[in-house]
């Protein structure tokens, strides 16, 4: 997305030059392409399969005016980013605006209502959002939210206790309507009332604002929706007789007496209503498209069912590979460009997020269901910055407990022959109906009443990294020098290992301990059968070292996490340095490999004690020849850091020993920013001592919060306290998973991640250990 247009100039046609006459035309006059004009999100196939539905654009046209709709359609990643990002160039204001304009009569029977639905969280624009949003934001904070899960688990276990002897069910029908329901009535503090007027009530309102009702259809609509809007204000009188009680709407009553201006009666009548269905349908269909696809796909349920530990990362892959938000809207309310495309103020999008959840630029293999996938949480159904879902963390609470609650008990469990189908709308989509069976007599608990309890405690928030691991079998295992071993890994079933990059590690559970190490992969990034690392015993270690060489044995199976890469080798430099001392080869050997294989000019520089110390030291000197220089303790030879020629377009990559780090710390004072690339083996950071420390305060600038960092406290904990997704691994400042953007204030860099430029810049940092220098940093979330 770039700055505004300039409106003297013509607009650009860059898709369609010319058309016929008679072709239809943007509202900037260039000529509409076939598929634009016939694109229709109310016909069956965006129903079935939106992604799909769109993939044309995503591919060829990523921003394309339907006139059939009346509105800009926005497909890739990185330009509904943008748009999110930007909340005052594209206003939410039309985010519930009806798509399809009710008529006359159905007018006079909203009227006859009262019905005067007002802007909510959804909808509203600066500046009344944010200061409503952080009035209301506390009751969904992780540590709010963990009170729901006894009784999500209670009713998850009631429900399947309903159907689970007669081997079959429609889980819609059954338990996946009424169960999120449930929870939202209580989350919000309405008293349960009768669960089919309730369904018919969220129906509704749903087709009233993204459906395309017919005519005769709009009367009965109209009086649904009325009903539901008078049965709203009925429910919120009676929570202000009594204020003081659990629930989110009981929460605002309470803020309307702090805030009067601010929490007001008809924002409060509006949001009990959208609140009903926001936090009810949503989840409903999430939880209905998962089971869904999990189910069409038998290999993912096995491992699921045989690992709960992967559910938290496959619900967020759920909702990106097939979420249940198809579509956002947008108002712009400037003349701007987006994805080549000027668009003028005034103008309609439909950003159509569940395309940016498939596209292949932001999301390897994207239409490849993969619940191991490392940034499955970057999906867009609950949108992002300052209006994405306030409730996405207990949707991903109830999705988890779900998924666990039939991988214990109904692991047999597969899709009967049916029909999918969806209420025709542009933006919310869940299956109507999802009928699955079962044999009963091979329930699980039947003969282990154990089945019952649960196996793995719920994550409420963004899952971690550490928790996306998978089985793999030790193939081989050969000394590579003194006390170190070569370990080969393949999958279990034989089946290709996730590709991975020179300079990846993998992290390998050392015991039942929930100990884990990182380990550099050293074979060949081109081999997609092995995964391969050499690892030097270390009796002063802390521990891993030596659970490697006592129980990777051939045969065994271990757990491991990953491949991630935090020291990706640059692979348009013009010529690679490459130094590695001891078991710091590891890394190294896969650049070595990978820049012979693209022909870069490169050298390798292996220091050691002893060349029975080196790892790999004959099959690389055969593979590398000359351009190999070994460097060998007690033969007198040392590496002159001093000495090495860095030329522009040249980067040093190396890996070792700290004090041979530190040695190229200072060798490196005048080579161009950026030329050198450290991987360590430990972390620096250190346990924080509030003594110490000081408070500091970030500002968000996103989502325009302002979030307190207390002296005992890290950032990356402060902002998961403030419902704010950050991924993370090691938490150690080793892996650069948690990194963010700073765009104001000075930063105290703890993290061995970072160059020394990338420090200079003062840009970037990570949160689970630098802070602020001084008291206040504004980041980009």
């Amino acid at each position: 997305m770039s700055d505004a247009l300039n409106p003297d100039r013509a607009s650009a046609c860059p898709f369609h030059q010319s058309a016929a006459t008679g072709t239809p035309t943007t509202p900037t006059g260039c000529p509409v392409s076939p598929r634009a004009a016939e694109f229709d999100p109310f016909e069956d196939g965006y129903q079935q399969d939106p992604p799909e539905y769109v993939r044309w654009a995503r591919n060829e046209e990523p921003v394309f005016y339907s006139p059939k709709l009346g509105y800009w359609v926005v497909t890739r990643y990185e330009d509904i980013k943008a748009i999110f990002r930007d909340n005052l160039t594209f206003s939410p204001s039309i985010a519930l605006e009806k798509i399809t304009p009710t008529g006359p009569e159905a007018n006079a029977v909203l009227a006859s209502y009262g019905y005067a639905m007002n802007r909510t969280l959804v909808n509203e624009d600066e500046p009344a959002h944010m200061p409503r949003r952080r009035a209301l934001m506390d009751p969904f904070t992780p540590e709010a939210l963990a009170h729901h899960e006894p009784m999500v688990r209670r009713l998850a276990r009631e429900y399947v206790d309903r159907f689970i002897d007669d081997g079959k069910a429609d889980l819609v029908d059954q338990m996946l309507w009424e169960v999120p329901l449930t929870v939202a009535l209580h989350f919000l503090g309405v008293p349960e009332e009768d669960m089919d007027t309730l369904r018919k009530y969220s129906i509704a309102h749903t087709v009233n604002t993204w459906g395309r009702p017919k005519p005769e259809e709009q009367v009965e609509v109209a009086h649904a929706v009325g009903n539901f809007w008078q049965f709203a204000g009925k429910v919120l009188d009676k929570m202000r007789l009594d204020p003081d009680g659990p629930g989110w709407m009981q929460y605002g009553i309470r803020k309307q007496k702090e805030l009067p201006e601010v929490v007001t009666d008809s924002y409060l009548h509006s949001m009990m209503m959208a609140g009903i269905v926001a936090a009810h349908e949503t989840t409903a269909n999430a939880t209905a498209n998962a089971m869904k696809l999990l189910l069409q796909h038998p290999q993912v349920w096995r491992e699921i069912c045989e690992d709960p530990g992967l559910i938290p990362n496959a619900v967020e892959e759920c909702l990106r590979h097939n979420g249940s938000v198809a579509a956002w809207r947008r108002l712009v309310t400037r003349d701007v460009t987006i994805g080549g495309i000027d668009i003028a103020a005034g103008s309609k999008l439909l950003i159509v997020t569940s395309s940016a959840n498939h596209d292949e630029h932001h999301f390897a293999d994207a239409d490849l269901l993969d619940i191991r996938r490392e940034n499955a949480s970057d999906q867009l159904t609950f949108g992002y910055g300052s209006h994405q879902c306030m409730g996405k963390n207990l949707a991903r609470m109830e999705m988890q407990i779900f998924l666990e609650e039939f991988t214990r008990r109904l692991p047999h469990m597969r899709l009967a022959e049916q029909r999918f189908t969806y209420v025709p709308n542009t933006s919310f989509r869940g299956p109507e109906h999802l009928l699955v069976e079962w044999d009963p007599t091979c329930n699980p608990e039947r003969t282990d009443p154990s089945v019952l309890e649960p196996r793995f405690a719920v994550r409420i928030g963004e899952p971690s990294a550490q928790a996306i691991s998978r089985s793999v079998v030790v193939t081989s295992v050969s000394d590579a020098g003194a006390d170190i071993v070569r370990v080969k890994l393949a999958s279990r079933d034989g089946q290709p290992l996730p590709r991975w990059t020179a300079g990846s590690h993998i992290d390998v559970e050392c015991g039942q301990s929930g100990m884990s190490r990182q380990y550099s992969l050293c074979g060949d990034p081109d081999d997609v059968g092995t995964f391969e690392i050499a690892v030097l015993r270390e009796s002063q270690g802390r521990g891993g070292s030596e659970w490697i060489h006592n129980h990777a044995k051939a045969g065994a199976l271990l757990r491991i996490r990953g491949p991630r890469n935090h020291f990706r080798l640059d692979e348009t430099a013009g010529k690679l340095i490459l130094i590695a001392g001891g078991i710091g080869i590891t890394p190294i050997s896969a650049m070595a490999r990978r820049a012979r294989v693209l022909g870069i000019d490169y050298e390798v520089h292996f220091s050691g004690r002893t060349r029975a110390s080196m790892a790999l030291l004959d099959e690389l000197t055969a593979l590398h020849g000359e351009r190999m220089h070994v460097y060998v303790s007690d033969e007198g030879t040392r590496n002159d850091f001093g000495a090495l020629r860095i030329a522009d377009g040249t980067q040093v990559y190396a890996c070792g020993p700290a004090r041979m780090l530190d040695a190229l710390q200072q060798a490196c004072v005048d080579w161009p920013d950026d030329t050198l690339k450290i991987e360590h083996f430990k972390s620096t950071t250190r346990t924080l001592d509030p003594d110490k420390e000081h408070a500091f305060e970030v500002e968000l600038k996103n989502t325009g919060l302002v979030v307190t960092v207390a002296a005992d406290q890290t950032l990356l904990a402060a902002l998961r306290l403030a419902n704010v997704d950050v991924q993370s691994d090691c938490e150690e400042g080793l892996c650069g998973s948690c990194e963010v953007r700073v765009l104001a204030g000075e930063i105290e860099h703890r993290d061995v991640v970072l160059t020394r430029g990338e420090r200079q810049s003062n840009t970037r940092m990570m949160t689970c250990c630098s802070r602020a220098k001084g008291t206040k940093l504004v980041l980009e979330l």
